[in-house]
């Protein structure tokens, strides 16, 4: 066999898996519109659920969904989730055809990814390439990170927004979300493992509980010598700028100008670090909060509250 038929037998194969993928996974994509604009979405469940992303459909005061077949409906939101820009959709319709859902933590780098979706309105357009890196952090619209997000070279465009990022098979493995606007081929998507667990509380309570402890904190490096002498794992930590009266800060006797280091036996090194901590399983049980306050090593019990509103 010569190099040039080769090459063709390469070139068929790929475009086999690209077509093949995208014929699976298009007719569960859907075109969303809002009064603030538009994106993309999917059927994840036959009844009539749609994944998209929150920023897509955020306050809006009406929403369209258009399907496949290019009927349009009514969507209301089921559940929305700023801090991991993912909202739930529902439609009132027959049953629909659903995406077949893959497993983001066994994808690897170098693996083809196609992403398909509406960019500036273009109904079901797919483009492909390949996942760049796994494990980044993007920082949501509400200014928490995102963690274990998908990078991607699969072209990305306004519009992309919330429709699907899928394997070789079809099989949904992210959740399209954004792009770098000055940078060529760096998109991201939302892992479907952590998209499927947002979706399922959504669905069940409409939003997903965090918890709070009620302080304002920055960064902060921490002396070398504190470091040292206290046989700390990380050299910063997070300093209490401001603690909210009668919260469970408040309760707890932290001071602005303590610096937290450790929460529940986990380093704190960032406002990230505890942002991450404080989930909806810390609500109401008491964990152990580690502060440095001025040279001294101090430890305290707080009780996390839900995150109403927050």
């Amino acid at each position: 066999m010569s190099a040039i038929e080769n090459d063709e037998q390469l070139l068929d194969s790929y475009s086999r898996a690209v077509t093949t993928a995208a014929a699976r996974i298009t007719p569960a994509v859907v075109n969303v519109e809002s009064n603030g604009g538009h994106g993309s979405g999917f059927f994840f469940t036959p009844d009539g659920f749609i994944l998209t992303n929150s920023h897509v459909v955020n306050a809006a005061r009406a929403i369209g969904v258009t399907t496949f077949d290019g009927v349009r409906y009514a969507a209301e939101v089921a559940g929305d989730d700023p801090h991991t820009d993912l909202a739930v959709l529902r439609i009132s319709a027959p049953t629909q055809t659903s995406a077949t859902l893959g497993d983001s933590d066994a994808i690897r780098p170098g693996q083809l990814a196609i992403a398909v979706g509406n960019p500036y309105g273009f109904q079901c357009t797919v483009t492909a390439g390949v996942v760049s890196a796994l494990g980044r952090s993007m920082r949501a619209r509400s200014g928490r990170l995102i963690d274990n997000v998908i990078q991607t070279d699969a072209a990305l465009n306004p519009g992309n927004s919330g429709g699907p990022l899928v394997d070789s098979r079809g099989e949904v493995i992210g959740v399209n979300t954004a792009v770098i606007a000055q940078a060529q081929g760096i998109c991201f998507a939302i892992g479907i493992n952590t998209a499927t667990f947002v979706a399922a509380r959504l669905i069940r309570d409409g939003r997903i509980t965090r918890s709070f402890i009620g302080v304002a904190g920055q960064t902060v490096p921490l002396h070398r010598r504190v470091v040292r002498f206290h046989g700390l794992d990380g050299g910063s930590g997070v300093l209490v700028v401001s603690v909210e009266p009668k919260s469970p800060a408040a309760r707890a006797g932290i001071r602005e100008g303590d610096v937290i280091v450790t929460f529940g036996e986990k380093q704190v090194t960032s406002v990230d670090d505890l942002h991450r901590l404080l989930t909806e399983n810390e609500v109401g049980q008491p964990s152990r909060l580690t502060l440095i306050r001025g040279s001294e090593k101090v430890e305290k019990s707080i009780i996390p509250a839900p995150a109403e509103g927050r």
